[in-house]
């Protein structure tokens, strides 16, 4: 028998995530035309925790002008000859855009904390041991509070799934072919380090969590959940700015006002 409850609770919240991205395409377009302000939101979450759903629903209103979806995977053998902050950097939102790290700059505090023979690829000249996640967390502070001073506007989000979601949706795309794609042998063998991660995650999220990058933590063992609190929080954050079009100078009203006439006449 159907929760009716349940689907009465999930209709409301697709209401609202409409709603929301009604108003936040509205705020994309003041942050595109103010030029002022970009926003940068950080995703994570351990493997199947709905990151790619959830950039596709909640962001699916926004004009592809003003957005930009950024991936990374393990870093190309150009990037490692630079500093572990260097590759996202470069990935960075322009001022008037949003820009969307699927993973971040985290994952060389967490996966690689997990796995530190990954280390052994960055050529670091100093020596290894707890320290060196302490001066990471140093760097990522002082890289976002860099970034929020010229304008950034940084919310980041930890999707937390249960570890019994995680194995039925990894299960689902074992038994769904139309899944099958997306199934990867390295999620199962990343399962294996659960209690690392969670580990690795608890020491980052805490140290990392400042008011000019504040991490949420949004539950994810229901993706309209999870898809209802971000679409919310990502537009109260622009809509908070207050932000305005552009005034327009005495001379440009008189050019404007000159073009309309000839238009009108031509």
């Amino acid at each position: 028998m159907r929760d009716l409850k349940a689907d009465d609770l999930k209709q409301e919240a697709r209401e609202i995530i409409r709603r929301n991205l009604e108003h936040l395409s509205d705020a994309q377009e003041l942050l595109w035309a103010s030029d002022r302000h970009a926003l940068l939101v950080v995703l994570q979450g351990m493997d199947a925790s709905g990151k790619d759903g959830l950039v596709k629903h909640v962001m699916s209103g926004l004009n592809p002008q003003g957005c930009q979806v950024i991936s990374f995977k393990q870093p190309s053998s150009e990037e490692l000859e630079h500093d572990f902050l260097w590759r996202y950097a470069k990935a960075l939102p322009p001022r008037g855009r949003i820009g969307i790290f699927n993973r971040s700059h985290y994952e060389d505090v967490l996966v690689v904390r997990v796995h530190p023979e990954w280390l052994d690829k960055q050529k670091l000249p100093a020596k290894r041991g707890p320290s060196l996640w302490e001066h990471r967390y140093e760097d990522i502070n002082q890289f976002e509070k860099h970034l929020a001073r010229n304008g950034t506007i940084i919310l980041k989000f930890f999707l937390h799934v249960s570890k019994k979601e995680q194995k039925r949706r990894l299960l689902e795309r074992l038994e769904n072919p139309k899944k099958h794609w997306k199934f990867s042998q390295a999620d199962l063998a990343e399962r294996a380090f659960w209690s690392d991660y969670v580990e690795a995650y608890e020491d980052a999220l805490s140290v990392t969590s400042t008011k000019h990058g504040p991490w949420f933590i949004i539950p994810a063992d229901h993706k309209w959940v999870a898809r209802l609190l971000v679409s919310d929080i990502l537009t109260r954050a622009i809509e908070a700015l207050d932000l305005k079009f552009p005034e327009l100078t005495k001379e440009q009203r008189v050019a404007l006002a000159k073009a309309k006439k000839d238009l009108a006449n031509s």
